[in-house]
């Protein structure tokens, strides 16, 4: 049987997706092509959410075909309008491709690929990071919202959920079950357990550079310090470990990322006058594993995340995870009580109580890890090809 002839479309290149694409080119039964909006992500680029410029240290376009996207105007901004790119019609025409995998359907290009190519009997998939949290919308916007699925509907073939909650979104507007496919958010396992195996061996030399004391449990925050991430409250989180409201508390908060909120952090905790709080700064996706070894237990407070895939790459060095119940990832990667705890979002002391049952019992907290392993070894690359293959199956490509 021939190779399925596969297009996929993204606004460019991203660190998580590399991986994932290098795998699917891989397979004998997918013949893939990856069309991109912009290379802005190829090279220095300054990150809004960072609040830097910074260069990824992984490799974004080996292993894989790929095109940039002829574009007018500016490249190196995302928003509904830009890239403003044109050529892909002619592209998919030519390349007879029996399907375009979207991600994303809220930029106006993609609007135009996903009609174009329906038009040219191109099937079409789409996978988006959405999800309830982030639908919380007024009268107005949710019957558009609903319209547009009317629109949508009839655009694209399959939908591809990247988790429960995004399932249950497509489900609220009325996407049918037989029309979603399973296609997880999952990250290069092999990479982060290699890694935090080898950061393993380094730990205590880490540890000190640090001026953590050895026996103490650690506590990580990893990403973007703004205000939708929390790390606000997980600062507030922490302070009330303290037994009496002037003494450090026996874990270590370790703040790694950087953001706009990363001052008023810094200044809060310095009026502390404890030296159990530590900002490390931006960490590249090499450098994150030996955090992850380092840790006890990682946490995401999100107010709002459509997924999460720092929680994928801790939970490969097998460590406790926390999240708030606005985490995408929640309910697909976090067994609560059993690898780690789900709290209610802006909950200061619901955050709190969770810090002190797991930082306050170490075993237990090792046991946490181990099962917070077997949970993402289940959750990976493997799924992805299944799934992906499983809608392609489904789709009538005897034309």
């Amino acid at each position: 049987m021939r190779k399925i002839r596969l297009a996929y479309l993204v606004t460019h290149p991203i660190q998580y997706q590399a991986p994932l694409l290098r795998r699917i080119a891989e397979d004998p039964d997918i013949d893939l092509t990856v069309f991109y909006g912009s290379d802005f992500s190829t090279k220095e680029f300054k990150d809004a959410g960072f609040d830097r410029v910074i260069t990824w240290d992984v490799p974004l376009l080996n292993g894989y075909r790929y095109e940039f996207l002829p574009a007018i105007g500016r490249t190196d901004r995302l928003s509904f309008w830009r890239p403003f790119n044109y050529g892909l019609a002619k592209r998919l025409k030519a390349g007879r491709f029996d399907a375009l995998w979207v991600h994303g359907y809220a930029r106006w290009s993609h609007w135009v690929a996903m009609l174009m190519a329906k038009t040219q009997g191109t099937h079409v998939m789409v996978r988006d990071e959405a999800t309830l949290v982030a639908g919380q919308r007024g009268l107005a916007k949710r019957v558009a919202k609903r319209m547009f699925f009317l629109w949508l509907k009839i655009l694209c073939d399959k939908f591809l959920a990247i988790g429960t909650m995004n399932r249950e979104y497509y489900r609220r507007y009325g996407i049918g079950n037989e029309r979603i496919f399973l296609v997880p958010y999952a990250v290069d396992n092999a990479f982060f357990q290699a890694k935090a195996a080898a950061a393993a061996a380094c730990r205590e030399e880490l540890r000190a550079s640090l001026g953590l004391q050895k026996g103490r449990p650690v506590i990580l925050y990893a990403g973007k310090m703004l205000e939708r991430k929390g790390p606000a409250d997980l600062l507030e989180s922490y302070i009330r470990l303290s037994p009496d409201g002037s003494t450090e508390p026996a874990p270590y908060l370790l703040f790694a990322g950087d953001g706009n909120l990363r001052g008023s952090l810094e200044e809060r905790a310095s009026s502390l006058g404890w030296n159990s709080i530590k900002f490390l700064g931006f960490k590249n996706q090499t450098e994150l594993p030996r955090y992850y070894d380092l840790c006890s237990v990682f946490v995401l407070p999100s107010l709002w995340e459509p997924w999460g895939l720092v929680v994928n790459e801790v939970m490969n060095a097998g460590r406790a995870v926390i999240v708030s119940d606005n985490v995408g990832c929640g309910p697909d990667l976090v067994k609560n009580g059993e690898n780690g705890y789900i709290f209610r979002a802006r909950s200061v002391d619901g955050l709190h109580q969770m810090l002190h049952n797991v930082t306050a019992d170490s075993d237990g907290c090792r046991l946490m890890g181990h099962k917070s392993l077997k949970v993402i070894d289940k959750w990976s690359f493997d799924e992805d090809l299944a799934g992906l293959k499983a809608a392609l199956r489904s789709l009538d490509l005897t034309r």
